[in-house]
């Protein structure tokens, strides 16, 4: 039994798309494997092993710029200043 022209056609586009898509997965796939940074699921459960819950909260502009400056020169980067910086706050 004989395909069709436009049957053709579009099995060879399926193809395309197919090869396409399988070409970019792997690109990132790769640069994943790659990363040595632990994905979220791991890095979620290394978090709430520690106990460590995330805390979203709006702060003037002002303030996030010298959060910024001194969580550079921070050895524990920006969680560990805040951590500090509001432990001290509530202790009075």
């Amino acid at each position: 039994m004989a395909m069709k022209k436009t049957d053709l056609e579009k099995n060879k586009a399926k193809k395309l798309s197919n090869a396409m898509n399988m070409s970019t997965a792997d690109r990132f796939g790769k640069a994943a494997a790659a990363d040595p940074k632990l994905d979220r699921r791991e890095q979620r459960k290394l978090d709430q092993a520690q106990g460590l819950v995330a805390f979203a909260c709006k702060l003037n502009g002002e303030l996030v710029e010298e959060l910024k400056t001194r969580a550079a020169t921070h050895p524990e980067g920006m969680s560990g200043l805040l951590d500090e910086v509001i432990k001290r706050g509530l202790a009075g």
